[in-house]
Order: structure tokens, then C-alpha cells, then sequence
């Protein structure tokens, strides 16, 4: 009797490795398949981690996927970019609004501010712009 009982948790546990080692190799992670609360919280998460002058705007697209809004500017020969990513549900609407994003600031293509600031600063070009 007990090795009827050890040959199937022995089988179970095979089982379950197979399984574990299928979705490892197999399941893709990537931000744009994950629902919109999943996405939120991997969103929030990562981009608390981010560095300034040392994350990039493909390191942005390949990990954070498609930015959710995004405005682009050229200032002489600087390109500077926001790319807004939702990180908190305001309103159930189905619309995303920069409310729900968290913004970040590329100059050529490097990361130079997230957060409310970086949208300030991004602003603060336009005006310049008009000038």
C-alpha cells in the first residue's frame, strides 16, 4: 500500500516539474498580454526601478511594451519624447487618460525624468518652442 501511495506522489511531482518547465519555456510574459490590473502593477513596479541616463527608449518598449499615450517633440537636435504608461485605475471608462499614467521623459533616446516632473519639463519645451 505505501508504495502505491510513494509511486503516485512520485508521478504527481513529475508531472507538476513537466508542467512548471512547459510555462517557463513556453508562456510569454510580455506586459502587452498581461490584463489591465496585471499590467498596472508590473508597470508601477518596474518603473520604480528604473535609473535616469542609463535606461533607454528600446529598454522601455522591449520591457514595458507600447506606451499607453506618448508625445514627441525635435528642439534643435535633441529629440525629446514622453511615453506615458498606465500604472493606477482612476475611472472605469475604457479610456486611458494621462491621470492613470505614470509619464517618462526621453532626450534622445535616453531616460531623463519620470513622474508628474517629467511631464512638467516636457511642457516647459513646448513652451520653448513657441517662443
Amino acid at each position: 500500500m505505501t508504495k502505491k501511495v510513494i509511486t503516485r506522489i512520485i508521478l504527481a511531482l513529475a508531472i507538476y516539474g513537466i508542467f512548471v518547465a512547459l510555462v517557463m519555456n513556453f508562456y510569454d510574459d510580455h506586459p502587452s498580454n498581461m490584463k489591465w490590473k496585471d499590467r498596472e502593477d508590473y508597470n508601477r513596479h518596474f518603473i520604480s526601478k528604473v535609473q535616469l541616463n542609463k535606461f533607454s527608449f528600446e529598454e522601455a518598449l522591449e520591457k514595458l511594451g507600447s506606451p499607453d499615450i506618448t508625445e514627441a517633440k525635435r528642439i534643435d537636435d535633441d529629440n525629446y519624447q514622453v511615453m506615458f504608461y498606465r500604472t493606477h485605475h482612476v475611472k472605469s471608462d475604457g479610456i486611458t487618460t494621462q491621470e492613470e499614467c505614470t509619464p517618462l521623459l526621453f532626450k534622445n533616446n535616453v531616460l531623463m525624468a519620470t513622474g508628474k516632473t517629467a511631464y512638467q519639463q516636457f511642457n516647459e519645451l513646448k513652451l520653448y518652442l513657441d517662443n
